[in-house]
């Protein structure tokens, strides 16, 4: 039995929810993904060719790992079967497997096999699945919320096409919610109803890149509204608000309070005010802010505002970077905000920002800017001859690990551009280079 058969699931949809009835059926409905799924795409293709090999779809909820598997039942000739991964246990692999060996053997039919939160799946159940997935007997669509390289083992990873499904933009979004909303077999086209346009940007911005939590939100915004006396169920921001359970907080990505906002959370890590800092951190995220652009001004911020007065600042922001992209919201506002509480309390200094400006203004205005002969590359033959490297002094070579010889072009010589100040680490820096440059005159 094919358990994606629309035919006989038509009951079951008409009093499903929303996100289910509108579950796309097609690749051309599917809205986003277009990075695997645009017209070319090796997915796509494979898809639309019936020549699908064993995959694993990862993303984190309402991405559309489901409804992929769906498509791609209601558009293979193969036979299809699905488990839960939760549910499922070595006894119902071994059912599954014998009749794909038996389908695939008496009439050459392949079977494709849909497991939900593989990742949920232990080491025995992965190991009674490696062997029919290997020899092409199961051919294998893995979905998971979890990064897989850590989750699915070794053996069954290479021998499946990795695909990262990525959050729903707000256009994404936007676009399901005014397909549900006239719809009239699957959607809410039957109802006569006018959402306001803040009230839209409001549920799609709050479902953080998840169609089924937005669907969901608007269905439940449609048939709990009491029509007006024109028979218009009227969705307003209150009644938004209400329906996904969120207060709107006025916050336009495209216009000032966008640019106000990360501004002043800037300015707050700058001014050494955490409590701000984290305030406007909280305003972005729960207004819906792409949490990889938040990452990219931390990160900045880091090495601009921190720079060697505390180096350690740009690894931490790097870290809660890779923790965006790792595991998305809700939990990546923890380490983000460990980033900028430390941020925030680091002691500040411009110095590195001023000497990569100063260094890319020397670098503009140079005539030749050549690199003096005694530093180039000697790592081929007549090097020598042509006078590279030769007069190198070898720091190593000297007591202090120092020797003073020119480095700079001869155009720039005695030009400084990084200028360490007494804050924190720097001070170490500026009372090294200070140490190195007083060498005794034995030493240069």
């Amino acid at each position: 039995m094919n358990l994606f058969d629309y035919g006989q699931e038509q009951e079951k949809e008409n009093t499903a929810p929303l996100a289910a009835r509108m579950r796309p059926r097609t690749l051309d409905e599917i809205v986003g993904q277009s990075h695997i799924l645009g017209h070319g795409k090796l997915l796509r293709r494979s898809i639309e060719a019936d020549q699908l090999s064993s995959i694993l779809l990862y993303g984190p909820p309402g991405t559309g790992k489901t409804t992929l598997a769906k498509v791609i039942a209601n558009t293979t000739q193969a036979r299809f079967e699905q488990l839960n991964a939760v549910i499922a246990g070595v006894a119902e692999i071994r059912r599954i497997t014998r009749d794909a060996k038996e389908q695939l053997g008496m009439y050459n039919l392949r079977t494709l096999l849909f497991i939900d939160e593989i990742h949920r799946f232990n080491k025995s159940q992965q190991d009674a699945l490696l062997p029919f997935v290997e020899d092409g007997t199961i051919i294998l669509i893995g979905a998971t919320t979890e990064n897989p390289s850590f989750e699915v083992n070794s053996a069954l990873l290479s021998r499946s096409r990795l695909f990262q499904l990525y959050p729903l933009t707000e256009e994404n979004l936007k676009s399901l919610a005014r397909r549900a909303l006239t719809d009239e077999e699957r959607g809410l086209g039957n109802f006569r109803t006018q959402v306001e346009e803040e009230a839209l940007d409001h549920i799609v911005r709050a479902a953080g890149g998840d169609a089924r939590n937005m669907l969901n939100a608007l269905e439940l915004a449609v048939t709990t509204t009491s029509p007006e006396e024109n028979g218009i169920r009227r969705i307003t921001p209150e009644v938004a608000e209400e329906s996904i359970q969120r207060k709107i907080v006025r916050y336009d990505k495209g216009g000032d309070n966008h640019y106000d906002t990360i501004s002043a959370f800037i300015k707050s890590m700058r001014g050494s005010d955490p409590d701000a800092a984290l305030y406007y951190l909280a305003k972005m995220i729960h207004a819906g802010e792409d949490p990889r652009f938040i990452a990219r001004r931390v990160f900045i911020h880091a090495a601009e505002d921190v720079g060697m007065a505390d180096p350690r600042a740009l690894l931490i922001a790097s870290a809660a970077a890779q923790a965006v992209e790792h595991i998305g919201l809700p939990e990546a506002q923890i380490p983000l905000a460990e980033a900028v509480i430390y941020i925030a309390t680091a002691p500040k200094s411009n110095a590195v920002y001023q000497g990569i400006a100063q260094a890319m203004d020397a670098v503009k205005q140079e005539v030749r800017g050549e690199v003096p002969p005694h530093l180039r590359d000697t790592h081929f033959k007549g090097a020598k001859a042509q006078g590279r490297g030769v007069g190198y002094l070898y720091p190593h070579s000297f007591p202090r690990g120092y020797v003073d010889q020119q480095y700079l072009p001869d155009e720039h010589t005695g030009k400084t551009f990084y200028h360490p100040t007494d804050i924190g680490y720097e001070k170490k820096l500026k009372d090294f280079i200070q140490w190195v440059k007083q060498s005794p005159p034995d030493e240069k």
